[in-house]
């Protein structure tokens, strides 16, 4: 294994962390104190805030995770045409892949229409439009992070596969 390629992968494993930490704390941190302010503009303000902060953070890491996504998947090209377990492993995490980065596009834009839609006053410019776009959050908040736990998932069993010999945690208790 050269550094260049632990580099590669480190940057895969990184990147997906942030990735699914930083939708993980919105879900659970940023969306959750956004509910405290007294106004429906106020909560939308603090919530956006705090997403177009991150937003360059996540589209980074989105970024990036993508790159050395295809850097690997080049370097393990005969493995992932020959071993079936790989390949199996490698469709279902492009997939999950191509899904999560849906879902994060999709927050965005919904993010987007709910900050557009709301009103200086505290109450909606477009009802209709902000009671959708809060709909569509209110599920797409978990769908990213459930996504991307799911790539690491796919990538400790990835490593699993390359691994040699049964070590500790595999012998019968």
């Amino acid at each position: 294994m050269t550094l260049i390629s632990t580099a590669v992968r480190a940057t895969h494993l990184v990147t997906n962390a942030a990735w699914f930490g930083g939708s993980l704390m919105g879900a659970v941190g940023l969306n959750q104190a956004a509910r405290e302010p007294d106004t429906e503009r106020e909560r939308v303000e603090v919530s956006g805030t705090g997403w177009e902060r991150w937003g360059p953070v996540q589209g980074a890491a989105i970024g990036l995770h993508l790159l050395s996504g295809i850097a690997i998947l080049a370097d393990n090209r005969n493995r992932v045409a020959t071993h079936p377990p790989t390949t199996a492993a490698v469709v279902a995490k492009t997939a999950l892949t191509g899904a999560a980065v849906a879902a994060s596009a999709a927050a965005y834009v919904y993010g987007q229409r709910l900050g557009d839609a709301s009103g200086e006053d505290g109450h909606p410019r477009q009802p209709e439009v902000a009671e959708d776009a809060r709909g569509k959050l209110a599920w797409l908040q978990w769908a990213t992070p459930a996504l991307t736990g799911a790539l690491l998932v796919l990538d400790a069993q990835l490593g699993e596969q390359q691994r040699g010999r049964a070590g500790l945690l595999d012998r019968p208790w």
